[in-house]
């Protein structure tokens, strides 16, 4: 039998903002996808100031965010040192990987070609694999350095989406606005969002 599941890899780095990985994580699970989780150990840390993750096990934690899987949604966590995960290889079939926060220490050792933890290397090989692969990079202003790996990243594959959200909608409160980002990131792994509407409904 064919698994018409979407599988997309998310990961959550040592950014500000991780409130867009979060969000991210709710959109997918409250539908029928497949999600393999990579939190950084900066990203865990983050998560502990941002938010009132303490640490404990991470399904639990959603679930305290009000977050209720789809009786077909799949969590499925990795730590950052563990290369011999599945997304660690090319013959890992899936989707796409979202990285939501994308720090620029992330967004530089990917756009350098450089390896060294589960999050790197699922990014490398989403771009040799030409798989998606979008990276929401967090900071401002950005100096030469960041504009630089942005665009050696979107030459070798990447889709750069910085986390700039949409006000036409008239969002209400700091969910909505984050989730104008979090449906174009949707939109970009092809899968159906009724998050916004699309310009003209």
């Amino acid at each position: 039998m064919i698994n018409l599941k979407k599988i997309i890899i998310a990961a959550i780095c040592g950014a500000s903002g991780v409130i867009y990985g979060i969000r991210l994580l709710r959109a997918l699970l409250e539908r029928p996808v497949s999600v393999k989780l990579i939190i950084s150990k900066a990203g865990e840390e983050v998560l502990k100031h941002e938010t009132d993750y303490n640490g404990t096990e991470f399904k639990s934690f959603l679930e305290k965010e009000g977050i209720k899987l789809h009786p077909e949604a799949e969590l499925e966590c990795y730590q950052p040192n563990d290369l011999f995960a599945p997304p660690a290889s090319g013959s890992f079939r899936h989707n796409g990987m979202v990285i939501a926060p994308c720090s620029m220490k992330t967004l530089g050792t990917i756009s350098s070609g450089i390896a060294d933890n589960l999050i790197h290397r699922a990014a490398d090989v989403c771009l040799k694999e030409k798989r998606p692969l979008i990276l929401i990079p967090r900071e401002t202003p950005l100096n030469l350095i960041h504009l630089k790996n942005m665009y050696r990243a979107a030459q070798a594959g990447a889709t750069i989406m910085p986390p700039s959200p949409s006000f036409y909608f008239q969002p209400k409160t700091i969910d909505e606005l984050v989730d104008t980002v979090i449906a174009r990131v949707l939109d970009h792994i092809d899968i159906r969002q009724g998050i916004v509407k699309q310009w003209g409904e």
